[in-house]
């Protein structure tokens, strides 16, 4: 028993009472591994598209193939983690927008704006990676950042409407609408300006977009 124990040990890099030098490192370097593999893989899919291989991730990755596969079986898991990368920055942006004005150091209009122009951008940096993994069926996990997101754009609408800066019937689906229709695939200057006819249409009639 106690032989086996510690084969287990060796193997794992771990004891019941917690975790040896080794394997935390071994676990460092999983973490290291998988980031470098979904940058990879951001970017070759933004070049290929769907036809990008799973050996090219890897090399430049600088991971060999098998590290990949460990990480993700194929193509389609590889491609659901990308987009689901996007999907929490996104969450984690509404929720850091929030907790700021929460705190008082900032105002809920302007971290709005500032927050759409982010999601937005972040929107248009995962379209490649949204296409393939719908291609591949892949399946995103949405609901759990969706509800976190939701959420604290939901105080900061209410907020900035109290404020008297947003206007009164915004509400967190125009916001969604706003990101479905995102000319995502034009060009950086189609994308400003589109930016630019949208944002004052979130304010009351009194506020100007850059107050």
């Amino acid at each position: 028993m106690l032989r086996d124990h510690y084969d287990a040990v060796e193997r794992t890099g771990t004891e019941a009472g917690g975790v040896t030098a080794e394997g935390a490192s071994r676990r460092a370097d999983a973490v290291r591994n998988r980031t470098a593999i979904l940058q990879a893989a951001r970017q070759l899919v933004s070049e290929q598209g769907a036809e990008v291989a799973m050996g090219e991730i890897a090399r430049a990755a600088g991971v060999a193939v098998g590290t990949l596969y460990r990480h993700f079986p194929n193509k389609a898991d590889l491609l659901a983690a990308v987009v689901n990368e996007y999907v929490e920055a996104l969450a984690d942006a509404a929720q850091g927008a929030w907790e700021r004005v929460e705190e008082g150091r900032s105002d809920a209009a302007q971290e709005l704006l500032d927050f759409l122009e982010r999601a937005l951008e972040m929107i248009a940096r995962s379209h490649a990676a949204k296409s393939v993994a719908r291609a591949l069926g892949a399946e995103v996990e949405y609901t759990e950042p969706e509800t976190r997101a939701t959420e604290a754009l939901g105080r900061l609408i209410e907020q900035g409407r109290a404020s008297g800066r947003l206007r009164a019937d915004l509400t967190v689906s125009d916001l969604y609408i706003l990101m479905v229709f995102y000319p995502g695939e034009g060009s950086a200057e189609i994308r400003q300006r589109w930016l630019e006819l949208i944002r004052p249409g979130l304010l009351c009639s009194h506020v100007k977009a850059d107050d």
